[in-house]
């Protein structure tokens, strides 16, 4: 596990990782959580508090929220969750792809913004020609191996392998990648926080996340909570987990978000390693699937690869497809309620893989 990652357990059977140490809350939770600080620092309005030594945070923050006060764990989020024995999954070489019809120039190209909260994004033939690309992509650039071990990082080419699969459903949309993931496919709620709040000042039609985990209390954390209803204008989609199993996965499970599990490699059943649940929303297959990739030893630049990130991408991708001609709550409707459409109990309606 990595330093400063700490394993929590308050409810016995269901484990929770946490930034160690560390308390999450806006304005109004300074003053109740003062007298066991150490340090503060603030980003956007949220106040990362370092408290001293031997203080429990679950306990601090399950004892301030009763006092109404918006607070939470730093909870650890990760792109792929291998944590508590889930299952593994690695990216291999595959052959290219012929790219998606290129984007014309103009307006129409723009219409339909998809911000990638991910690992971020390598240049690819695909779009590194792109209008989006050459404003935004490089602020937002992968890193393929950051300890310098020669080896590919865990999740190295994440964000990139789900940028190709939102592009296969909707060629046209105009991508806006944020890194919030390390290469090791680690990063926490209060990256999760910043970005939500870097968006509110000019919202994206859709918005992919990718990762998730799971909180201390099986509760949603009240800051997100909050910062998706800022985010009205939005539709957020994410990954149901890959911890086959229907405890809820955050910030999936919200109300607020499109919940998406994985199905198999033929689109006709879950996937064995996807979660479920009534708080699933959608589905779409998951298993080996290629996309875009890094060019990196003997990957050229194409991969296929499993798991519940990557039909999170296919329904996006659907979404942003459909905002083209409608408004976003219609687009969600005609791409997850059309009549006729499959739904798989647990798992919800099945969105089709595009051609």
């Amino acid at each position: 596990m990595h330093t400063g990652i700490e394993r929590v357990e308050p409810i016995p059977g269901s484990p929770a990782l946490i930034r160690k140490g560390q308390l999450l809350t806006d304005a109004s939770g300074l003053a109740a959580t003062a007298r066991w600080a150490d340090a503060v620092t603030e980003t956007g309005g949220i106040y990362r508090v370092r408290l001293s030594p031997g203080v429990d945070v679950c306990d601090l923050v399950a004892s301030v929220r009763a006092r109404g006060v918006r607070a939470s764990p730093n909870h650890v989020l990760r792109g792929q969750p291998l944590y508590f024995g889930g299952p593994a999954s690695r990216p291999f070489p595959s052959a290219a792809l012929p790219a998606p019809v290129s984007a014309p120039a103009g307006p129409a190209a723009d219409a339909v913004t998809v911000a990638l909260a991910d690992t971020g994004l390598a240049e690819h033939p695909w779009w590194q020609e792109s209008p989006w690309f050459l404003e935004r992509g490089r602020e937002a650039a992968e890193i393929p191996d950051s300890d310098g071990d020669g080896e590919l990082d865990l999740q190295a080419g994440h964000g990139t392998f789900v940028a190709g699969l939102v592009l296969r459903s909707a060629p046209l949309a105009r991508l806006w990648p944020i890194r919030v993931l390390d290469g090791h496919g680690i990063g926490d709620e209060a990256g999760l926080l910043h970005v939500l709040g870097r968006l509110r000042t000019g919202p994206p039609r859709v918005l992919n996340l990718s990762f998730g985990g799971h909180t201390f209390d099986d509760l949603p954390s009240p800051l997100v909570e909050a910062a998706l209803e800022g985010l009205a204008g939005t539709v957020t989609v994410a990954c149901a987990g890959n911890t086959a199993s229907d405890r809820p996965f955050w910030p999936a499970a919200s109300p607020k978000v499109i919940a998406v599990g994985a199905l198999d490699a033929a689109g006709e059943a879950r996937a064995p390693f996807s979660a479920y649940g009534p708080w699933v929303d959608a589905c779409a297959r998951g298993e080996w699937l290629p996309s875009t990739f890094l060019e990196h030893g003997a990957f050229q630049g194409y991969a296929r690869w499993s798991g519940t990130s990557f039909a999170t991408a296919l329904v996006s991708g659907a979404i942003a497809a459909a905002c083209a001609d409608l408004p976003s709550p219609e687009a969600v409707k005609q791409v997850l309620g059309p009549s006729g459409a499959g739904r798989i109990p647990d798992l919800g309606v099945v969105v089709p893989t595009p051609g």
